[in-house]
This record gives structure tokens, C-alpha cells and sequence, in this order.
């Protein structure tokens, strides 16, 4: 019986033009740059333009991620949207960057992990593709994260940005290289360690960030190396035998720790969240994107993909690339 596998074709990101700094906002809220870097990692972030949202990075990054592949909207099966800032609250942002496409066939939607939301994605386009009779599958992350901040909070406005990345998972017979694991899972006994307070049903508002820092940290240490523990330990490998782990964008701090417990090398550790913070569903795919096209990730490496967010929700996706 031949083997399927869910192949990577092709990435891409996109990132705002519009750079925010540290030191900018010290001028509007009581931090500083050293305070922001010692905390988080983070010395900058990206912030949409007025009329900019989500379906617009998103597409952007589809567009690079199709030109990466050498393939067209008319090659695609379907969109799977990950986003906690969609455009509306109905239709799916994916439909709108399937029209922004010019994309006539197949379907798309959207899913909401929050920031474990791209690995979310991954695993049920995995799915879908190995159930058939979808060929191609557009996994994008995508976040106007600024959107749902409250400006005035320093403990949440410092850390969190907006982007989108992008990838084309394609169902190949036989093939040597693709995804091997995922694995997710969710707690909702913490949900409100990290949450928005506010929502259609709830409040009828959009709500802002709302995180309690020090709980979130020591669970997202401990849940992530869980995470990428059981990925591996699946398919009888060990974390130590990947080359690259490819961590949620959320803390510099986080990706120290996790990286410790796992006795894997700094350099191992593809980390962009000084450049972009944490763009949640959008992290993994813009780090992966980046590590790819400055030539660090090659075909035929072994890597951890994983992320942690609100619910809590977490998981990882090993994969050859």
C-alpha cells in the first residue's frame, strides 16, 4: 500500500510597511526598550495601515507562497484560514482571500486556535488531504492583532503584532520527505489566564487582549515541550534528532526555555519575534518563511513545528521539509 504525505510545495509571508518601535512606544505608554527587551526579546513590530486587514496580509502572503510553489489560485483545492482578527465576524476571511485570488473552484474556511491556530490548520489540511479528494491545500495565518489591543496596557500592547504567513501542503504517493506527526491539544480550564474580553454573543463588542503574564509563561514552557516530546515520541524519535524547531513567535524568554528542556542548541532555534513580536496564528509561518529564504532551512531537514495560546490551546507538527 503506498504511503501518503502531506508535501510542502511552497511559503510565504507578508509583513505592513509601518515599523512601530520600542522606543516609539515609550512615548505613548509607561515602558521602555530595555524594559520591553528584557522581558519578551521583542525591539520592534509591524502595525496594518488604516484600511489594511487581515485578508489583505493574508493574501499577500498566498501570492508568495504560489510564486515560491510556481502555482496558481486554479491549483488549489482549498483555503484553511487561521486568524483570531478576522475581517468580519461572517464571512470567513478565507473567502475573502479566495475572491482576492480570483480563486473559482474548491472551498475555504476559517479556524480559531489563536495563537496555536496555523499548527491547528496544518493538522486538519493533513487530514484532508490524506482522506482525499483535495490535492492542494493553502494553510495561511493571518493577524491584525492591533486591532484587539488595549493601548494604554503595557503588560499586552508591547508584545503583540500584526502579519500573515502562508503555505501549500500537496498529497504526494510514496513521498520521502512531508508531514510525519501532529499533535494538538486544548484546556479550557485556563481560559481566562488569556483571553479578549468581548465578543459577538457575550458583550457585542470586539473586546481587547486581556493575559495574565507569569501563568501563561510557565504553562506555555512546560505544555510546549510536552507537545513536541509526544510529537516525536509518536513516530519513535526523539526532539534531539530534529535540525531546526520552528517555535509560536510569542517571547524570547519562552523559546530559551523550551529549548532547554528539549537539550537542543540555541542556533537550532529559528527566532524572528524581535523583528515582528508575536503575530499569533501568523508566528510559525513568518519564521518558517524567513528561516527558509535565508537559506538556514534546506529540503530534506527534520523539523519541530509548535505554538501555545489562549484556551489554552498547543501543539506541534513534525515535518521533513
Amino acid at each position: 500500500m503506498s504511503q501518503i504525505r502531506s508535501v510542502i510545495s511552497g511559503v510565504g509571508s507578508y509583513l505592513p510597511e509601518r515599523i512601530v518601535t520600542n522606543d516609539e512606544l515609550s512615548k505613548t505608554v509607561d515602558t521602555s526598550d530595555e524594559w520591553i527587551r528584557n522581558r519578551s526579546g521583542i525591539h520592534e513590530r509591524r502595525i496594518a495601515a488604516d484600511g489594511q486587514y487581515t485578508s489583505d496580509l493574508g493574501t499577500q502572503a498566498a501570492k508568495n507562497a504560489l510564486e515560491d510553489a510556481g502555482l496558481s489560485a486554479d491549483d488549489l483545492d482549498l483555503i484553511i484560514v487561521a486568524t483570531t482578527t478576522p475581517d468580519f465576524t461572517f464571512p470567513s476571511t478565507a473567502t475573502i482571500i479566495q475572491e482576492n485570488l480570483g480563486m473559482r473552484q474548491g472551498a475555504a474556511f476559517d479556524i480559531q486556535a489563536v495563537c496555536s491556530g496555523f499548527i491547528y490548520a496544518v493538522h486538519i489540511a493533513d487530514a484532508m488531504l490524506k482522506a482525499g479528494p483535495y490535492k492542494r491545500v493553502l494553510v495561511i495565518g493571518a493577524e491584525t492583532f492591533s486591532r484587539i489591543l488595549d493601548w494604554t496596557d503595557r503588560t499586552t500592547c508591547v508584545l503583540f503584532g500584526d502579519g500573515a504567513g502562508a503555505m501549500i501542503l500537496s498529497r504526494e504517493e510514496n513521498a520521502e520527505n512531508g508531514i510525519i506527526n501532529n499533535f494538538i491539544r486544548s484546556d479550557g480550564r485556563y481560559c481566562n489566564l488569556l483571553q479578549v474580553d468581548g465578543g459577538p454573543s457575550r458583550t457585542q463588542t470586539v473586546g481587547h487582549v486581556r493575559m495574565e503574564g507569569k501563568q501563561v509563561f510557565k504553562h506555555a514552557v512546560k505544555d510546549i515541550a510536552l507537545a513536541m516530546k509526544s510529537c516525536a515520541a509518536e513516530v519513535d524519535l526523539e526532539p534531539s534528532a530534529i535540525d531546526w524547531f520552528v517555535p509560536h513567535q510569542a517571547n524570547q524568554r519562552i523559546l530559551d526555555g523550551v529549548a532547554r528542556q528539549l537539550g537542543l542548541k540555541p542556533e537550532q532555534v529559528i527566532s524572528t519575534v524581535a523583528k515582528h513580536a508575536n503575530t499569533s496564528a501568523a508566528s510559525v509561518p513568518l519564521a518558517f518563511d524567513a528561516a527558509v529564504k535565508d537559506g538556514r532551512i534546506k529540503r530534506n531537514d527534520l523539523i519541530m513545528l509548535e505554538a501555545f495560546g489562549g484556551g489554552f490551546t498547543w501543539g506541534a507538527t513534525l515535518l521533513r521539509y
